[in-house]
């Protein structure tokens, strides 16, 4: 067995009676529930579930973008403390890269420079450059964001988040907003990335045709995870029937 074999076997995630409850007046919305759950190294899980089923409750609690009512999210290990906003600070800019429906992209910069602001602020970036290029973009660097496509938009968006190499991509409904033959691209850049990098790679979607470009494909409903089921084969995206 190699030293790789042994981090893929590495669980990056370790979840445990996961609840967040929100409290709207008088009432209260248990958005997940007891959730337990592992994410192994490099793996490529896709969360299915339809809206309000918790899925993007999930993703911002395990990117610390939120703290949890109750329960544990262990990183390689070490308890994401919500009472220590530095070190959750530090968690998301150094381990995290996060892709979202909307590309949140600023449209006086160029790819390039959207994607510098990233490198700046992290130790060993992956040069815009190499990031774009990853993504297929090599021949778009210096085309403001009105000047792509939504697909190179999104995909430019997600090199951004991997040029600061990730340990863990998070992406919600990244293909929400684009149509068949340009979500397939955004996906094969994800895949790729998921390669490329090593990096262990959630995507959360309601679209459950994406589910067979996955190593593990989860599935949520009422704030929990109501089954877990591992791909014998992962297939391209470019061979998925939706």
């Amino acid at each position: 067995m190699t030293d790789e074999d042994d981090d893929a076997r590495e669980p990056v995630f370790e979840v445990e009676g996961l609840t967040k409850i929100y409290t709207m007046g008088e009432v209260e919305v248990r958005a997940l529930d007891d959730v337990d759950l592992t994410l192994d190294a490099r793996e490529f899980v896709v969360l299915l579930g339809a809206s309000g089923s918790g899925k993007s409750t999930l993703l911002n609690l395990l990117g610390g973008l939120d703290t949890p009512t109750s329960g544990t999210i262990r990183y390689r290990g070490r308890t994401l403390d919500a009472g220590d906003e530095g070190a959750l600070t530090r968690y998301r800019r150094e381990h995290v890269g996060f892709v979202f429906q909307f590309y949140n992209l600023i449209p006086s910069l160029t790819a390039r420079e959207n994607v510098a602001l990233v490198t700046e602020i992290v130790d060993d970036p992956l040069p815009p450059e190499d990031a774009l290029a990853l993504v297929g973009l090599q021949n778009r660097l210096d085309h403001f964001p009105s000047q792509l496509s939504g697909g190179e938009q999104q995909r430019v968006a997600i090199a951004r988040a991997v040029a600061k190499r990730p340990a863990v991509l998070l992406c919600d409904e990244p293909t929400g907003a684009l149509d068949l033959s340009t979500g397939v691209v955004v996906l094969k850049a994800l895949a790729q990335a998921n390669a490329e990098m090593g990096t262990t790679t959630l995507v959360i979607t309601h679209n459950a045709s994406i589910a067979g470009m996955a190593d593990v494909v989860l599935r949520m409903a009422d704030g929990r995870i109501v089954s877990s089921e591992r791909n014998a084969q992962r297939v391209s995206p470019d061979e998925l029937e939706w």
